[in-house]
């Protein structure tokens, strides 16, 4: 009889590698990775994935709607501090986000888990929605032009960036003071590049966000379609434990091979100095006030209508039936 094959879709994190290339094998089952460059669209629907990468945020919100197409588990693909994403030009005279009051901002998408962490931030500095203007779009020209309000948009407060332009020019151009970005332009890093960080001591802001909550924000998590999880009950927490002994191998590695930077390795020292060993620890209990805080700024913020609790965005795992 062959065994139980389950197809997943995942960004391209390196951590995958002993997975995608064999060195780890699951026990019981027969994985097949794919690693796409953007999340699938509709996941609960799609006919090539048994489960994947998904968005909290927007698996949030369709719990919040009664949406059970898709179960969530509380493993988190992606973590990240939000501080570093929020960038402007290098001599805009702004440098904390408290001064991002009454300014022009940009946002890739506004229902984007990342984004709404970020806004969290403003927040944190008394810098509500409606103390700014937003406009969604698409970064540079070489991103689609796609709906990034997602019905969330209000005219003269949350609109899409005029004329459909990238916001990297709307910012140069100096119609945008600043821009909520996930990840870094290309040639971001260039000393000609004109743009920086919002905060040059960005990590000390990280850290100090870090020590006031206690978490790295989660992004991104893993999600099976319910009938697999229903047909193969142990197959969830068998799943998430297989893609952390990935990364656990994955990051023993980087300290042995750590010249792919100069400075890598001290970037490992510094995570293990001053984050505790349990920074990226997946479950519910670990991860419940994280997961409890969120559902709270997704309420404030206006994505969702009720106010969840972290039951009721895992109900399962907060059973212990995952």
């Amino acid at each position: 009889m062959s065994k139980l094959l389950v197809r997943l879709a995942v960004r391209d994190w390196d951590y995958f590698t002993p997975l995608a290339l064999g060195d780890l094998k699951p026990d019981g089952f027969e994985l097949a990775i794919d690693r796409v460059g953007t999340l699938v669209d509709n996941l609960a629907t799609s006919p090539d994935y048994d489960g994947g990468e998904v968005s909290f945020s927007r698996y949030a919100q369709g719990r919040a709607r009664g949406d059970t197409s898709l179960l969530g588990l509380p493993h988190f693909l992606m973590r990240g501090f939000r501080q570093r994403c929020i960038i402007t030009t290098a001599d805009s005279p702004l440098t904390t986000p408290a001064q991002l009051k009454g300014k022009r901002i940009g946002v890739t998408g506004w229902q984007d888990s990342g984004n709404t962490w970020t806004r969290t931030v403003l927040r944190e500095a008394g810098v509500e929605i409606d103390d700014a203007y937003w406009f969604a779009g698409r970064l540079t020209e070489a991103h689609p032009i796609v709906d990034r309000l997602a019905g969330f948009g209000r005219p003269g407060r949350i609109e899409a960036a005029p004329g459909e332009r990238p916001l990297l020019e709307l910012l140069k151009a100096g119609e945008l003071d600043a821009v909520f970005t996930p990840f870094m332009p290309e040639g971001f890093f260039l000393p000609g590049s004109g743009l920086r960080q919002l905060q040059a001591d960005f990590w000390q802001a990280e850290r100090d966000y870090f020590n006031r909550v206690g978490y790295v924000p989660g992004i991104h998590i893993l999600a099976l379609k319910p009938a697999l999880a229903e047909a193969h009950p142990w197959l969830p927490q068998a799943l998430s434990a297989l893609i952390d002994r990935s990364w656990q191998l994955w990051m023993q590695k980087r300290e042995k091979y750590a010249d792919t930077t100069p400075w890598l390795l001290d970037d490992l020292r510094r995570t293990a100095q001053e984050l505790p060993a349990s920074w990226n620890q997946n479950g519910f209990e670990v991860n419940k006030k994280m997961i409890a805080d969120f559902a709270g700024e997704l309420y404030q913020q206006g994505l969702t209508k009720t106010h969840l609790t972290p039951e009721a965005i895992f109900p399962a795992a907060s059973k212990g039936e995952l």
